[in-house]
Order: structure tokens, then C-alpha cells, then sequence
């Protein structure tokens, strides 16, 4: 694992290899800040840890790490259990377009690679910061939700498999739905474990999940589970409106960052 650095003398390119003790504890950092953010406000995990890990790390090996810690941590989200039934059941076209976008899009693309994926991924983050911090307000009618899930159901899981975000389009869709907080909470965590679920059955049928990336992977769940609880704490303290508007201007500003850089 690689970064590419500009020389300070010389201008030219430096290239530093990570030992696999550094990437870990670097990758547990992020997964434990990404699980911080997905406590407070219910997402964030794959979209910053997928953004961090990009830093010096391949797309696709970024992807095939936070399977495991992105899975667990929206099982988690998914409670209340009594009230999982019915929000299932609405957004039961929702979650079979993520699953067919983004198992199509991973057969058609392969694995998120190259620096085309890089700039999709930057792309994708400045959309979103730029959606969070607007805080525009959409809403989509029951008479729409049949045709309009499954829709932004697909294009989520295309990005899906073009970037490893699981965020753009479904989660401006869930709020425009005008869940109860709770309900949109438990709707996310049921968008991202299919988006997972379905990222990783395509990674596994494309060769690109190995066995060394699920070690790995299970490695960072502690960090990654320990961010949220203390998430979870911090969300009854912190005004989450501040937290949010924070959380979108780091988003966008990293974004750029993986703009310009690709």
C-alpha cells in the first residue's frame, strides 16, 4: 500500500510504501472517527472511511475493508427490531434496485480501481456536502414511492459499485420520505447493510475480496464499533445540527482534495 508524495526539494515524486502494521493502525484511526460519525448522525461510515482510506490505498482494497465494519455497524442500526416489519415492507423496492444496481454495476465495471474511481468518489462526496449543507428539504408523495425506489434504488447501487458509497441517491430519498427520526435511522441502516451485502457478494464473484481483506476487515470492527457507541453518547450532548454542518464541510472539503489530486 502506496502514497505518492511531491518531493519538498527538487519537485519531484516521492512514492512510501505503508507496512501492514501502519495501514492497520491507520485504518483502525478512521473506523474509529467514521463510527463516531455514524453514531451522532446514523451514516458516514462507508462514505468517510472509504474517502480516508482512498488516501493511500487502492478503491478496491478500501472497499473490501469496511465490508465487515460497515455490515455490523448498520446491523446494529436496525433496531427497534418490532418496527423493522413494516419498514421493510415499504421499502422493500428500495433495497431490490440497490441490490441488482450495484451486483450489475460491479459485473459490468469490475471493483472500484483506477484513478477514474478516485475522481467518481470525489465527485460523489462534494455532491452530497454540497446537499447536506444546502439543508434543502425534499419530498416525495406515496403515489411516486412504487416508481421512484426502486429507481434511486439502482442508481445508488451503481454508485455503489463504482465508488463504495452507499450514500447518493438513497439517503436525500429516505428524508424525502418524511420518516419519523427513528424511522429514517432504521431506514439507512436497512439501505446500507443490502448496499453491503451486495458489495460484497460482487467483490467475492469478481475475485477481488480475499481472504487477507476479510482478516482485516474483522480486525476493524472494534475501532469501528467503539466510535459508535461513543457516537451514540456524544448524540444526546452535541447539538447535531452543528455536528452535521461540520460533518459536510469535512466531506466536501475532502472531496476536492481527491479531485484535484486525481
Amino acid at each position: 500500500m502506496c502514497e505518492i508524495r511531491i518531493g519538498a526539494h527538487g519537485g519531484g515524486r516521492q512514492t512510501r510504501c505503508m507496512t501492514l502494521i501502519e495501514s492497520f493502525v491507520a485504518a483502525s484511526a478512521v473506523f474509529a472517527v467514521a463510527g463516531l460519525v455514524k453514531g451522532v448522525i446514523g451514516l458516514g461510515l462507508p462514505t468517510l472511511s472509504m474517502a480516508m482510506l482512498a488516501l493511500w490505498m487502492s478503491p478496491a482494497e478500501a472497499a473490501a475493508l469496511l465490508i465487515l465494519p460497515s455490515f455490523v455497524t448498520n446491523v446494529w442500526q436496525l433496531q427497534p427490531w418490532r418496527a423493522l416489519p413494516s419498514v421493510l415492507r415499504r421499502l422493500r423496492g428500495l433495497q431490490l434496485g440497490i441490490a441488482a444496481g450495484t451486483l450489475g454495476g460491479v459485473a459490468f465495471f469490475g471493483a472500484p480501481a483506477g484513478a477514474w474511481t478516485q475522481v467518481l468518489l470525489g465527485a460523489a462526496l462534494v455532491a452530497y456536502a454540497a446537499w447536506g449543507l444546502a439543508g434543502r428539504t425534499l419530498t416525495v408523495s406515496a403515489a411516486h414511492e412504487r416508481w421512484l425506489g426502486p429507481l434511486m434504488g439502482v442508481l445508488t447501487g451503481l454508485v455503489t459499485a463504482l465508488t463504495g458509497v452507499f450514500v447518493l441517491p438513497a439517503v436525500p430519498y429516505l428524508q424525502a420520505l418524511g420518516l419519523q427520526r427513528s424511522a429514517l435511522m432504521q431506514a439507512m441502516g436497512i439501505s446500507f447493510t443490502t448496499a453491503t451485502l451486495a458489495l460484497a457478494a460482487g467483490l467475492l464473484g469478481h475475485g477481488a475480496y480475499a481472504a487477507a481483506d476479510a482478516g482485516m476487515s474483522a480486525g476493524l470492527l472494534l475501532p469501528a464499533l467503539a466510535g459508535m457507541s461513543l457516537g451514540q453518547r456524544l448524540r444526546e450532548r452535541l447539538p447535531v445540527v452543528v455536528f452535521r454542518r461540520l460533518f459536510f464541510a469535512g466531506l466536501g472539503l475532502l472531496g476536492t482534495y481527491m479531485l484535484l489530486a486525481a
